[in-house]
Order: C-alpha cells, then structure tokens, then sequence
C-alpha cells in the first residue's frame, strides 16, 4: 500500500534527496537515451539527468517562470520513504493539458499500481495528457487511456487526446547542463582512467544505441498505423 502527496511548492528536502537518488538508481529506465550501465559515459548521463530533475524540483518555487507539478508516493507504514514520483509539467493556457516529464517507481514496488496511481491523479486533474516512452513501456500507459500519436527521438508520444499540447508547457533548457563545468569534470576523470580509446568507443556505442532505439520506436509507431 502506498499514499500519494501532491507538491506544487518545494516539497522537504529529505524528499528530494529520496527523488534525486531513485532517479541515479535508475536512470536507464528514467532517461530517454536508457544507456545501460556498461557505458563509461554512464557516469556523465547520471549526473546530467539527475541535476535536471533538481532543477524542475527547484522549480517548484516558482521562481525559474515554468509550472511544475510533484505527485510523490510513499510507503503507507513509513510516509518518509519515498517509493515513487512522476513530475509533471502543466500547459500554460490550457488548465486540461500536461505533460509527464519523468516518472519512476522503485525496483521492488513495481507492479503494485504505483505507476498507475500516480498517472490516475494526474489524469484526474488535467485529462489532456501526453508523454514520451519507450516501446516497451506502451501497453502500460495504452491502459491508462493513452494513445500512440508518433515518434520522436528514441521515443513513442502518447497522448489522452488525438492532438498535442503543441509545445506550449514550459521546459527547462538542459543544453548548458551538459556544457557544464561539472561534467567537463566527470568526462575528464573518465578519459583519466580509461583512456582515449576507449572513451571514444563509449561514443561509438552510445551513438549506436541511440540510432537503435529511435529505429525502433519509428519501426514501432509505423506498425501501428
């Protein structure tokens, strides 16, 4: 059993230290790129992602010009322990529509309806949702009432609707997280270590990767049509 908090204000920190490793734990379930933890830029991706998800929990004050819900659930005996979150991003202009930034349920509690709780309340409040996944993850949100609608990158777009909020939620630009001095640092360490070659191979695979996954999910979306 699990109870289910809604944030739109900072929510206390010891949630979201909780957030912020559930999201380092499991980053390639979390991540559209879904690098395995066999590529030595795992370690960059780890941080980049993570530092992203604290800037939208940051954002939760109100201060960064975007809206930013938080649905946190919790262990219905412990409510400190975090077991699972989705973030979402609210449509300015249109009090129906969001969009599921990220969403995460922990290792062990998974297939308990957590997932499905959390999109529940969501889907309460805006009935116009719509969100990115993998391919494998489709039939789970086809049961929440979401349809395929496309594809974009490594993704399958799905909607409660037959048409997108048009881009018009706010989204933080996470290009400079990856300029960032922090993971000059990060890629630096790791070229230390392994070396060149090897740094250059972890590109290689990662680009490979990726290329399989956005053929997969363009693949995926066609069969469908």
């Amino acid at each position: 059993m699990f109870s289910l908090t809604r944030y739109t204000t900072p929510c206390p920190e010891p949630i979201n230290g909780q957030i912020l490793q559930m999201v380092v734990d499991n980053l390639t379930d979390i991540s559209s790129i879904a690098l395995p933890p066999s590529n030595l830029l795992y370690n960059i991706y780890q941080y980049a992602i993570g530092f992203e998800v604290h800037l939208y929990l940051e954002a939760l004050n109100g201060e960064k010009g975007i809206a930013v819900e938080l649905i946190v659930a919790t262990d219905a005996q412990d409510a400190q322990k975090v077991i699972g979150f989705l973030l979402c991003l609210p449509v300015k202009d249109d009090p129906d529509a969001c969009g599921v930034a990220f969403m995460a349920v922990q290792a062990g509690m998974r297939r308990q309806g957590v997932a499905r709780g959390m999109m529940q309340d969501v889907l309460t409040r805006y009935p116009h949702a719509e969100l990115g996944c993998a391919v494998e993850k489709v039939p789970v949100f086809e049961a929440l009432g979401l349809q395929v609608r496309g594809a974009r990158g490594t993704q399958v777009l799905m909607n409660t609707r037959d048409y997108g909020t048009d881009g018009l939620m706010g989204v933080l630009d996470v290009a400079a997280i990856y300029n960032s001095l922090e993971v000059r640092q990060i890629h630096t360490y790791l070229l230390q270590k392994h070396g060149k070659r090897a740094m250059v191979d972890a590109e290689k695979q990662r680009d490979r990767h990726l290329d399989q996954l956005t053929r997969k999910a363009r693949l995926f979306v066609q069969a469908r049509d």
